[in-house]
């Protein structure tokens, strides 16, 4: 299920970069939250959830919905300043984060040295697909890596929250909206500072892209990664992310018709052989 997940997000990166022309980044994170927020709560309450429970979680929950936000704030943010490729290396520092935060909140959820060579092995199997990048020369995209190093804590930190909170013991449906609710005005602030605006309709195919982020894959895919965390190891569910950014290439090359390099393949290659380490009962 979580190659899937991978999978789907993979092809999201693609789908924003689809919309982005006619909807600033920004805003999409605006509307796909509040869209996702209804979609959510009405799945919630077909299946009969009760989402306004005293159930101990609002601190938690609101806390978590602030995360989310401003770790996609920083991802948007960051973009307009560094390349695409060094975004890419900085935000999945994540996994390092999250195994670096069980050693404090999870203790019983620790790597041994296998698991950390696997989880190596997979950055470094990025490192081969995007390349090593030069040092920065524009203040300006020092600011955009500092803000992608953010971003990877704020992911990981959600992430171990949702591990380590009475979140764990409530719906997952519950946990995404508290991070939509939140999230959403968090973005359409951010938006509304940054100066994006909408000048006409967006294109079919825009509009298209916005509801692939907005149905699938917040409404649904975020929704079971927050049940998997729940229910899995922590630690070798963020190692498995290491294989969107493999799979947001793939589909820039089936969808947008960008080259893939002979070093994607050694990359694929290094990433699968981490996973296994990773995933290797001891």
């Amino acid at each position: 299920m979580v190659v899937m997940l991978c999978l789907s997000w993979g092809f999201n990166q693609v789908s924003v970069k689809l919309a982005i022309h006619d909807i600033p980044p920004l805003m999409q994170g605006a509307i796909r939250s509040l869209g996702a927020a209804l979609i959510v709560a009405a799945i919630a309450k077909l299946r009969r959830q009760v989402l306004l429970a005293r159930d101990g979680t609002l601190a938690a929950g609101l806390i978590c919905g602030a995360l989310f936000g401003a770790e996609f704030i920083c991802i948007y943010q960051g973009l307009a300043f560094t390349t695409a490729t060094r975004a890419v290396l900085f935000l999945y520092l994540a996994p390092f984060f999250v195994v670096l935060g069980t050693r404090i909140f999870l203790p019983a959820d620790r790597f041994h040295l296998p698991q950390w060579l696997g989880l190596g092995l997979s950055f470094a199997g990025m490192i081969v697909a995007f390349g090593v990048p030069t040092p920065a020369l524009d203040p300006r995209q020092a600011i955009g890596d500092v803000m992608m190093v953010v971003a990877a804590l704020l992911w990981a930190t959600t992430t171990l929250l949702i591990k380590a909170s009475r979140l764990s013991r409530i719906s997952s449906e519950k946990t995404m909206l508290y991070q939509l609710v939140v999230s959403a005005p968090m973005l359409a602030v951010a938006a509304y500072a940054a100066g994006e605006r909408m000048p006409q309709m967006p294109s079919a195919l825009a509009l298209g892209a916005l509801a692939y982020q907005t149905v699938w894959v917040v409404s649904v895919t975020f929704v079971l990664w927050f049940a998997l965390v729940v229910r899995y190891s922590a630690n070798r569910l963020s190692a498995f992310t290491f294989l969107t950014p493999l799979f947001g290439v793939a589909a820039g090359h089936l969808v947008l018709g960008e080259p893939l390099t002979p070093a994607f393949a050694l990359a694929v290659g290094l990433v699968a052989a981490g996973l296994i380490l990773v995933n290797r009962a001891r």
